[in-house]
């Protein structure tokens, strides 16, 4: 198409600019077989994350086996090698597994708990001004309260029980994923929500089909985090107040091996207690991400 001259205004000393000519290039030539090159197989063998935690969790057991054979002395640093002889032995006993196993009863009444509270005291902000004014001021006055100090008061009221030690459970579960699932109810887009009422949805049902699937992120994050507050919650006030109900978990076997002076048997506790959190993100958590958000293409 032939470019229409502009026309001057009287005065005007601008040049008009001129036009450029078009180029053409040749491509150059692209061989009809492509010949696709294999990455190395420590590459290929790189790229699975299992064997990448392998790796670190490997280089953290070398260098806390040096740094034990330097410092020479089993009372106050065990040798990994040794640590791990004690684990599986008190495995093979069912010592430790017994521990576990009331530690982990006692965790899963309180976190249960704990989420049924937090999911009602958020579908009760999302529905009132009321619920929003009462969730926002109780976070507001015991979130920064560490649940551990509100044991004494829980075995004062409650007594020497599991009833004490869920009630503290319960309250370090119940803050932080209110939160997390608040924030993420209010990060829902408006046009989620405009169909969801256009559809007819009110309360729960509008909470359940169209805020949660939405904001499950946010979700999942408040359920690690409150599962994180939670484990260590249970295992401190094991180490500090003892057994519940004559029985002893993982913080009381802990704290038994400290008096006693078996600081293998405490690092043995204590590693048990790392593996079965391991356990818990890598089988639990991360599974459950993977077959909603990211298979959802919510998150990556």
């Amino acid at each position: 198409m032939a470019s229409t001259p502009v026309t001057a205004w009287p005065g005007d000393t601008k040049a008009q600019a001129p036009v450029r000519p078009e180029a053409e290039y040749p491509l150059p030539d692209v061989p009809q077989q492509l010949t696709a090159r294999r990455l190395p197989l420590a590459k290929r063998l790189l790229q699975h994350p299992a064997l990448r935690k392998a790796i670190i969790l490997v280089v953290l057991a070398i260098i806390w086996e040096l740094a034990a054979r330097w410092q020479d002395n089993d009372l106050l640093l065990p040798t990994f090698s040794q640590t791990a002889a004690t684990l599986l032995r008190d495995l093979a006993n069912g010592e430790l597994l017994g521990k576990a196993a009331v530690s982990l009863g006692i965790l899963l009444q309180g976190y249960l708990l704990g989420v049924a509270g937090a999911l009602l005291l958020t579908v009760l902000a999302v529905s009132s001004q009321w619920g929003r004014d009462v969730l926002t001021t109780l976070t507001s006055m015991f979130n920064p309260l560490p649940a551990i100090a509100l044991l004494p008061l829980a075995l004062l009221w409650l007594g020497l029980g599991q009833a004490s030690l869920l009630a503290v459970l319960v309250h370090s579960v119940l803050w932080p994923l209110a939160l997390a699932t608040y924030a993420g109810f209010q990060a829902v887009p408006e046009t989620l929500r405009m169909a969801g009422r256009n559809y007819g949805l009110r309360g729960a049902r509008y909470v359940l089909q169209i805020l949660v699937p939405a904001a499950l992120p946010s979700i999942l994050s408040g359920l690690k985090i409150g599962w994180a507050f939670a484990w260590r919650t249970l295992i401190a006030a094991e180490l500090v107040f003892g057994a519940s109900s004559g029985k002893g978990g993982l913080g009381w076997y802990i704290f038994q091996s400290r008096n006693e002076l078996y600081t293998d048997q405490v690092f043995a506790g204590l590693a048990l207690v790392i593996i079965i959190g391991l356990l818990v993100e890598t089988l639990g958590f991360h599974q459950l991400e993977r077959v909603t958000v990211k298979r959802w293409g919510v998150q990556r």
